[in-house]
């Protein structure tokens, strides 16, 4: 969600920085913007994430629930990973 309230749309690739001892001490986040044809296919699968994760009084359990959904909603899409999933809707130009 943007500054003003806006809701906006990014996949965004996360990777940990290290310190010389091995410890996370911080993030570096690259983004882009999908394509239309991507969110079509994202948007209702979010949705029903949000809803899922929303249902339970407790968040832990409520992730839980929606990360299961995801890993279904994955393999029943005939896929063996998330980012293989996101890979194919999201062809590069």
């Amino acid at each position: 969600m943007a500054k003003n309230g806006d809701n906006y749309w990014v996949f965004a690739h996360v990777t940990p920085n290290f310190d010389a001892a091995g410890q996370i001490i911080g993030y570096h986040s690259n983004r882009r913007v999908p394509e239309k044809a991507a969110l079509e296919t994202i948007k209702p699968l979010y949705h029903s994430l949000m809803e899922e994760e929303r249902r339970h009084q407790d968040s832990k359990v409520g992730l839980e629930r929606s990360w299961k959904m995801l890993n279904d909603a994955v393999a029943t899409a005939g896929f063996d990973s998330y980012d293989r999933f996101i890979f194919t809707i999201t062809p590069e130009n």
